[in-house]
């Protein structure tokens, strides 16, 4: 990596920085000049800046009197293969010029800029004359992966809209470009459906396990209106960051089966879950029903979001119920499976049809894989890696595109900081270096097979997360290392390097009025 050390303390850590010992001095007014297609990213640059610094850009014709002029080019970034995030940010004496291919490498570039101008001192504070300076630089950038993602659970615990844009806002700030919206679940189910209004009637509404012993009304109308949905896309979607939705099924299925108890395989009673953990009831794969409302649920899913992937679960399914239900053994019977284990198998390979069938792609974490001995996925089929970097590993070998998340990876971002009782969070620790030492590139594949794996995400499960400060807590800085661990090549990362920008980066997290753990990185 050629690069001054540390210069203007950014995360991620570009590819290039060059320095020369010359600065540029600007107002806070800045004027743009760019061509008529990223006028759009220039609007967000410009929104981005009047929340969080003295700062403000306008769009000007006269290229003359622009302070930062933006160039669509053919350029490439680090090998002759010409990435489609991939900018290039100089910083002269006299003009800031961002060169790029693609919209989004203009964004990235603005982010970059924006970064910079986060922290930026001016040496005459308080002055009418008071003038801005950062060094003269050339910096030459693009991400080492395609998918650089963040995962929120809105089913256990409610988010607001205004919570998820926050958190859009400060992902596209460390070039996160995938947003994995996690929205049914045994706590609550978060999406209206026309065909099925009980979904939102009863699914929505739990019970908090924290008010059990007093007097305690559960929350009504926690989902998210279509519109709603829809507007935290386009915010997304201005911010280059892909929303993709994940429906739960067969299993995590309590909101459901509350909603409308025939499609279990005992009738019920059933209620959505104010507990944590896996619950033997789950979707009758026995009934037709179940995959009725399913497609429904896909459909609508369909129609809101137009990202290419739609999730759909598969993960943590007891077959207990299965295992004495005549329907779902009647369903065994039928289809000539072996088990209840291919059973799954079965309705995951339906789903993965019913996905197919409205034009997108499913994605399936890793539980997918179990016993498709004789049931074939469909090849397009993504696989999330969780429990560890087996599944993607059998994934890939299987030819399938993967997304590596795993457990012990550094990327559960619910876990503890550190083995601290002070510090919240269940199960093992994830610190900052864990994070940030992560690669989604098992070294158990070839060359060939690693071409397979899309990148990775950091995941952040709800259950015990009672607030919109506890969440932030949890997801940052631990956040900030593994959108470097997932944009730089894993020997151009240095952890000492992230440990000192780290400490300027947190004056940016405080910009952003985000909570976040200021304790050890490691142990």
């Amino acid at each position: 990596m050629n690069k001054t050390e540390n210069l203007f303390n950014l995360v991620p850590q570009p590819v290039s920085i060059k320095a020369s010992d010359a600065y540029f001095i600007f107002q806070p007014q800045m004027a743009v000049f760019c061509p008529d297609e990223f006028q759009g990213e220039v609007a967000v640059f410009n929104e981005q800046l009047e929340a969080s610094t003295p700062f403000k850009c306008r769009r000007t014709e006269n290229k003359a009197e622009a302070s930062i002029i933006i160039e669509l080019t053919g350029g490439s970034c680090g090998s002759e293969n010409v990435n489609a995030e991939a900018y290039k940010l100089t910083i002269g004496e006299s003009v800031v010029t961002i060169s790029a291919k693609t919209a989004h490498g203009v964004f990235n570039a603005l982010e970059t800029l924006r970064q910079i101008l986060m922290c930026c001192k001016t040496p005459n504070k308080g002055s009418p004359f008071a003038h801005y300076s950062m060094q003269c630089a050339e910096i030459e950038d693009c991400p080492r992966f395609e998918w650089r993602g963040f995962m929120l659970d809105c089913a256990r615990t409610f988010f607001p809209v205004s919570f998820i844009k926050k958190l859009i806002d400060a992902a596209a700030l460390h070039k996160l470009n995938h947003f994995h919206w996690h929205l049914t679940d045994d706590q609550g189910w978060r999406i209206p459906v026309a065909e099925y209004p009980k979904l939102i009637e009863i699914g929505s509404v739990a019970p908090d396990p924290r008010h059990q012993l007093r007097d305690y009304t559960p929350k009504k109308d926690a989902f998210y209106t279509h519109e709603q949905m829809k507007d935290v896309i386009s915010y997304a979607a201005a911010r280059h960051i892909m929303v993709v939705p994940e429906i739960e099924m067969p299993g995590h299925a309590s909101a459901i089966l509350a909603s409308y108890p025939e499609l279990g395989c005992t009738g019920g009673p059933y209620a959505v879950e104010g507990r944590w953990g896996i619950f033997d009831d789950v979707l009758c794969a026995g009934n037709d029903d179940v995959l009725k409302l399913l497609e429904a649920t896909v459909k609508t899913v369909a129609e809101i979001f137009p990202a290419p992937f739609i999730h759909i679960g598969g993960d943590e399914c007891p077959h207990v119920r299965w295992e004495t239900c005549p329907k779902c053994q009647a369903r065994i019977k039928a289809e000539k499976l072996d088990g209840v284990d291919q059973l799954q198998s079965w309705i995951t390979s339906k789903m993965a049809a019913v996905v197919a069938k409205y034009g997108k792609t499913p994605i399936g974490w890793d539980e997918v894989l179990d016993g498709t001995e004789n049931i074939a996925l469909p090849q397009d089929l993504v696989v999330m890696s969780w429990r560890g970097a087996k599944g993607g590993i059998e994934a890939s070998k299987r030819h399938h595109r993967v997304i590596m998340a795993p457990t012990d990876g550094g990327c559960y971002l619910d876990y503890p900081h550190l083995s601290d009782p002070a510090e919240p969070g269940l199960q093992s620790v994830t610190t900052v270096r864990k994070s940030y030492d992560y690669s989604p590139l098992p070294d158990a594949l070839s060359e060939e097979e690693k071409l397979n794996i899309l990148g990775g995400q950091g995941n952040l499960w709800s259950e015990l997360l009672s607030s919109q400060k506890l969440a932030e807590y949890m997801l940052f800085p631990r956040l900030c290392a593994l959108s470097e661990a997932l944009w730089l090549d894993k020997k151009d990362k240095d952890f000492d390097s992230f440990s000192e920008r780290l400490k300027v980066h947190k004056e940016r997290l405080d910009m952003l009025n985000l909570l976040y753990y200021r304790g050890p990185l490691e142990e």
